[in-house]
């Protein structure tokens, strides 16, 4: 029986039928007990290998969405990916989690410090949001289809967050037989529809949209539904997103006066946005529009919210679009990965991004989140060709602290103008007043040379016609005299030893009870991780002190209690790994908070590597003892796709209690089970640590180093005040 992925990999768009090609996936699909979430990954991937032609990705999309509803009540959910949660809007579910020894379940009166409190059923606690599900009588739509009577679906232009965007016929309008009976339409896809509030998002995405009148803001007209199916109505572009530019085969980058209109464009829309008091929330490529006739559009501000405004209430009160996850990460700025407050500055991280990949043709943190990037240490490379005020003010738009940002796109704009770079400017001038003196370039520079040194010197010179003219004598320097004192020619400093990494790793390798990581740049060199109390970072500063080439230090390093060193002993070596291989897993609280009071809820939010992996979550204690939040006895698949990410604790399922201190959390990665049977919710540290330190040799022995990632989070509990 060929697979899905199989069938998937058969279609090469020549040769065979469509008929052909769906009767294997339709009967992959029959056929694989595959979560339909990793389905749509999988479609994605082979989507980003090598595009399907819209409409046949679009007709593949709908088969899976139908698998996830046929399986729906014949396949309970699982524990990492249940099958009820792939019809709601969040793709990463709550966990059923356990409860480690001191913490306290909310829903239950009694809980002990040594024993695993009863949180729920096997099935785990309900999400507090999206917990709609479609029923059979859910509607599909697709190419060929008609909405109202009224606007047939004719081919499928792109597939976002929040929709299927259609070209369609307007009947009315052909009946009038208007010359454009075209319009765009953006059809809920079926999954975001699982979500009650799906209705609400797109009146408000409409309305706001409607306030938004700009010629590079796509006009929208109207939303309405057609039983369960919801859509919006906005004019009909033709061109093709700036995304398809980008992917382009060999796209290497275009020079800056070809980037600068793209960029004047989308610019122009979002401080147009900006000053009326939108963020567009979701600002990439796919939502940039190059019309035929070179006309920069910007598209879906459907999950764009009201900046807040202490002195107003505004309707971000009622109703937050961002409570429905539909972001980019590799386009979020740093806050917005944190569920921070919207502002304009997050447009400008995303606007940062995509100027740096239409120069270069990468991304400049290779499509890393933000968050990790600025974990990691990453730092984007200068383009080549670009001009010192240029980069100037994308390296300020791609700060990872907003405070740090570009404050408004009105700035960036004037920033990155045309104006050609200053050093160029300085060579025209110096050129220009060469010539008009009657002196080369070159006679103009051995002239100075001869003049600094004291001596006397003939220099020669070509014209413009390239021949050679007469002598150009210059006088010698007059003798020193008690008012003019001779002047010594002031030697040349001795050139600043290079700072390379070379010369950083062994001083970090020799620090013991760490983990740690550096990037160097001119004559810094930045530090992240983990080192003992008792080494302390004055110590470790002074070691890289003395490192030659080094000028300044940047420390982004916590320091551990010494009962951690068995910890990064074991861990530290993979989480280094991971966090030098900039695409890491990752694993922190919510909104990075690293400091618990008592009564808090433990949340907490984990992504996954470039690779099918399975997930460990484990919560090393100060008694001493290993909780294992995932898996354990009553949270058994921990199987998840590729960049997954999850949130687990979003019930308040972990109440911080006593006792009080430093604590860590470790996300472990790995191609394979880590051992062959579920180990006991608790054990002690070292047991569980020896097992680990064995199991993990083995994984990377036979899958390699790059294949088991690890990242380590410290937080910090308090008693209430």
């Amino acid at each position: 029986m060929t697979s899905f992925q199989e069938a998937l990999r058969a279609y090469r768009g020549e040769g065979g039928s469509r008929d052909a090609f769906f009767a294997k996936v339709d009967g992959a699909l029959a056929a694989e007990r595959t979560p339909p979430a990793r389905l749509m990954h999988m479609l994605d991937e082979a989507n980003a290998e090598k595009p399907f032609p819209p409409d046949i990705y679009s007709a593949i999309r709908r088969r899976i969405e139908h698998t996830a509803r046929t399986r729906f009540d014949a396949e309970p959910g699982t524990a990492f990916e249940p099958r009820r949660d792939e019809t709601r809007l969040h793709a990463a579910p709550d966990f059923p989690p356990p409860l480690p020894p001191r913490m306290t379940n909310k829903a239950s009166t009694a809980s002990t410090a040594s024993t695993v409190g009863a949180g729920g059923d096997a099935s785990g606690p309900t999400s507090g949001h999206a917990t709609q599900v479609l029923t059979d009588v859910d509607q599909m739509k697709g190419v060929g289809d008609t909405l109202n009577n009224r606007f047939v679906l004719e081919e499928c232009l792109g597939i976002g967050g929040m929709g299927t965007v259609y070209k369609a016929l307007d009947l009315r309008k052909l009946e009038a037989s208007d010359r454009r009976p075209y319009v765009a339409i953006k059809v809920l896809n079926l999954q975001f529809r699982g979500n009650p509030k799906s209705l609400i998002a797109l009146q408000r995405e409409a309305r706001k949209a409607q306030q938004l009148a700009h010629r590079n803001i796509v006009t929208v007209y109207d939303f309405d539904r057609d039983g369960a199916v919801v859509y919006l109505t906005m004019e009909y572009l033709s061109g093709q997103p700036l995304s398809r530019i980008l992917r382009t085969p060999n796209f290497k980058g275009m020079p800056f006066s070809e980037v600068f209109p793209i960029f004047r464009g989308m610019a122009t829309a979002l401080a147009y946005a900006h000053e009326r008091g939108f963020v567009h929330c979701d600002f990439k490529p796919a939502n940039v529009f190059m019309t035929d006739a070179s006309e920069v559009k910007v598209i879906d501000f459907g999950i764009a919210r009201v900046i807040q405004r202490p002195e107003e209430e505004t309707e971000a009160t009622v109703f937050d679009p961002g409570s429905l996850g539909a972001l980019t990460p590799a386009y979020a700025s740093p806050e917005m990965l944190e569920h921070r407050e919207p502002d304009p500055r997050d447009d400008i991280y995303a606007l940062g991004c995509i100027t740096y990949e239409l120069l270069t043709g990468k991304h400049p943190f290779d499509r890393v989140p933000a968050t990790q990037a600025r974990s990691a240490g990453m730092k984007p490379q200068r383009p080549e060709g670009l001009g010192n005020k240029q980069w100037k003010a994308i390296r300020a738009a791609l700060a990872f602290e907003r405070e740090a940002r570009t404050p408004s796109v009105a700035q960036l704009l004037d920033e990155i103008s045309e104006e050609r770079p200053a050093a160029a400017d300085k060579t025209k001038t110096t050129n220009a007043r060469a010539r008009k003196g009657g002196l080369g370039a070159l006679a103009v520079a051995v002239a100075a040379v001869a003049l600094a040194g004291g001596a006397y010197y003939v220099a020669k010179h070509r014209t413009a016609g390239n021949r050679e003219s007469a002598p150009v004598a210059v006088a010698p320097t007059p003798a020193p005299t008690p008012e003019r004192p001779a002047i010594t020619p002031a030697l040349p400093a001795a050139p600043a030893p290079t700072l390379t990494m070379a010369a950083v790793t062994p001083v970090l390798a020799s620090v013991p009870c760490s983990a740690l990581v550096a990037s160097v740049h001119d004559q810094t060199v930045d530090v992240q991780g983990f080192v003992s109390e008792k080494y302390g970072l004055a110590r470790l500063k002074s070691a890289l002190g003395r490192v030659p080439g080094v000028k300044t230090t940047n420390f982004g390093v916590q320091q551990v209690a010494d009962d951690k060193c068995d910890l990064l002993k074991v861990l530290g070596p993979y989480w280094s790994a991971n966090r030098q291989s900039g695409r890491p897993a990752s694993v922190h609280t919510r909104s990075n908070q690293t400091r618990l009071t008592e009564g808090d809820p433990l949340i907490v939010e984990l992504m996954t590597p470039a690779f099918d992996s399975y997930v460990n979550v484990d919560y090393f204690m100060l008694d001493g003892s290993a909780v294992h939040l995932l898996p354990n006895e009553r949270s058994r698949d921990n199987q998840a796709p590729p960049g997954y990410t999850a949130t687990i604790g979003t019930m308040g399922d972990w109440v911080v209690g006593k006792p009080f201190g430093s604590e860590m959390i470790a996300l472990i990665v790995a191609p394979a089970p880590l051992f062959d049977a579920t180990r006991p919710d608790s054990e002690p540290k070292p047991q569980y640590l020896r097992a680990l330190d064995k199991r993990l040799a083995a994984l990377t022995a036979r899958y390699g180093r790059e294949h088991v990632a690890v990242d380590l989070s410290q937080i910090t509990t308090q008693p209430k005040r």
